[in-house]
């Protein structure tokens, strides 16, 4: 009994010392401390003023997201030889697989879904305004299947893929 006692005295005079030298720490020492860190206290010095121009007040991810869809025109000539070529590559790296080497929504993933992809040559997707066609790839389609891509592809490479899109045509 007595061994018992003197074991539980001593462990718990070790849990007290323990903790007495870790309030010591966190009080006094000038590592392991928290509170001190620069992530804790981000705004002791004055913030610094931004230069004009860093923040895009126009065409930034949130004004795009917000606008309709037929007000949304591209800041790119989707004629330009070189954008639909470039958009043929984007495509090919990201719509491919679902959408297919003939366009028709039966790629190697898309066949899979049911509904289908659309079909990117059909008249419908043909006669939507090149800012929906941006807005679907960005954002996705609501009750669809296509993914939201804002964060995945850049601003002008959404618009390179929609000027290949628009390049197709309708299916005959």
């Amino acid at each position: 009994m007595k061994k018992a006692l003197f074991l539980a005295g001593v462990l718990f005079s070790i849990v007290v010392v323990a903790v007495l030298v870790l309030r010591h720490i966190d009080d006094y020492a000038d590592f392991w401390r928290m509170r001190e860190t620069p992530g804790v206290r981000p705004y002791e010095e004055p913030l610094l003023i931004m230069a004009e121009g860093v923040v895009p007040v126009s065409a930034s991810e949130a004004m795009l997201r917000a606008s309709k869809g037929d007000d949304l025109k591209s800041p790119l000539n989707l004629q330009d030889p070189a954008a639909i070529e470039a958009g043929k590559k984007l495509y090919f790296n990201f719509c491919f697989m679902c959408h297919g080497p003939n366009h028709d929504g039966k790629g190697s993933v898309g066949q899979s879904f049911s509904p289908l992809p659309a079909d990117l040559r059909s008249a419908k997707v043909q006669a939507f305004p090149e800012g929906v066609h941006f807005k679907e790839i960005s954002y996705g389609v609501p009750d669809g299947r296509q993914p939201a891509l804002a964060t995945t592809i850049p601003v002008l490479d959404r618009w390179r893929i929609v000027a290949y899109v628009k390049s197709i045509g309708v299916r005959k």
